[in-house]
């Protein structure tokens, strides 16, 4: 079963090189999703050259409460001055177009092992096997992804008729991009990992239970790294001022189809 696409490999590396940006080592800090988008080459892909439609973007009013409110200022009054940032992640066009959108994480130490992942995502928006998921990228150099839909759902606690919430918790959930890869672990004495991001790089022709016709992005907001929630952010990032620099040569295999 095709779960992931042939960009995946450069995108790993756009991820690596945005990630050398903003770093954070201590084990304590409070994680942070910084927003990248990838518009690559025919060679970098296998496939089209990538074109610009894809956007990342933490925006006020796409997401849920910041405070952890509930979204309704009839539940809760606190919530009416909330800027409510939510994680946009779009691709406007074909899946096979080289470009993907997504934001990487930082804010844990390198050899940190998962105990959990997930977010929270807008009914009606995508949840497919492939995108929004997770990259995880071991400290042996090994890739492994988490898509949203092999996550256990529940109705998110802010929202609960609107949004759902996506958890990770077992080595099931998690596919290698290589076969060579040993079986992902969770937990303590875990797989240990080097770096996270999640990507979104499945297009509007490809449909998903929440979207029968393809609507081609995400909205995404609590994301869960261990148990920390990420409810907020900055920046928008949507390939037109590109960063040029030299891209990281450590492939982590990630262009193998699972």
């Amino acid at each position: 079963m095709r779960m992931f696409h042939a960009n995946v490999m450069t995108l790993a590396l756009t991820a690596t090189v945005l990630g050398g940006l903003v770093t954070a080592s201590d084990a304590d800090a409070q994680p942070q999703a910084i927003p990248f988008a990838f518009i690559g080459t025919a060679d970098e892909c296998g496939g089209p050259a990538g074109s610009h439609i894809v956007t990342a973007a933490w925006l006020g009013g796409m997401g849920l409460p910041d405070n952890g409110g509930q979204n309704t200022t009839a539940a809760d009054p606190a919530t009416k001055n909330d800027p409510h940032r939510g994680l946009l992640l779009s691709k406007n066009g074909p899946t096979a177009d080289c470009s993907s959108a997504g934001a990487v994480i930082v804010g844990f130490g390198r050899g940190t092992t998962l105990t959990e992942l997930g977010f929270d995502y807008r009914n009606g928006t995508h949840c497919g096997a492939g995108a929004p998921r997770f990259n995880i990228t071991s400290t042996q150099g090994f890739t492994y992804f988490a898509g949203c839909a092999a996550g256990i759902p529940s109705p998110a606690p802010q929202d609960p008729l609107e949004w759902t919430r996506v958890r990770f918790v077992a080595a099931a959930q998690v596919f290698p991009a290589s076969a060579a890869a040993p079986p992902f672990v969770f937990g303590p004495g875990g797989t240990q990992i080097s770096r996270l991001s999640i990507v979104y790089d499945e297009g509007t022709d490809t449909p998903g239970v929440e979207d029968p016709r393809g609507v081609g992005l995400s909205v995404l907001d609590n994301i869960d790294v261990n148990g920390r929630l990420i409810r907020s952010g900055a920046g928008i990032a949507d390939g037109i001022n590109r960063r040029d620099e030299d891209r990281d040569d450590d492939n982590d295999n990630d262009d193998q189809d699972d």
